[in-house]
């Protein structure tokens, strides 16, 4: 594979940010086993595991998405959706459990912040290259994973 290629692929998650609808959301979706297993497979350091996995993908992306936008001359390529992967793992790194309950309302509370972009998600957006590319879907997980911790501390969310 060439350096070209690997890139890309990152960028893009093997592709999946070419879906003809909504790329975001698959991604998110793509995550969520993958996250499961990270977190699982850690034992009790499962969730930590997966936060520093979270960490490591978005230095990854922050590489990748950088390339890609300055090939493509696009500032927010849409097909780079490696952002949407660390944003949903950082979420899930702060779910309760990893049950199918915790992990639902984590992908719905990411998604919701994604696609709504309030402050200051919208701000970190503006950041330039890779970092801006990266930067709001963690900051949509961040902001995701204070409302996931509220709900299991009432506990609505198990």
């Amino acid at each position: 594979m060439n350096f070209q290629k690997t890139y890309t692929a990152v960028a893009t998650v093997f592709g999946v940010g070419r879906f003809p609808f909504a790329p975001g959301t698959a991604a998110s979706i793509i995550a969520l086993p993958a996250a499961w297993l990270i977190a699982t497979a850690g034992g009790s350091w499962g969730r930590i595991w997966l936060l520093m996995a979270a960490i490591f993908v978005n230095a990854l992306g922050c590489w990748a998405c950088e390339l890609y936008a300055h090939e493509t001359q696009v500032k927010d390529p849409s097909e780079c959706v490696i952002d949407e992967v660390a944003g949903q793992w950082i979420v899930c790194a702060f779910a309760p459990s990893t049950s199918l309950y915790a992990y639902a309302v984590a992908f719905l509370l990411f998604r919701m912040f994604d696609i709504l972009k309030p402050w200051p998600i919208s701000a970190a957006e503006r950041l330039p290259g890779g970092l801006g590319i990266m930067a709001d879907d963690v900051v949509a997980g961040l902001m995701a994973a204070a409302v996931i911790a509220v709900l299991a501390h009432l506990g609505l969310v198990w």
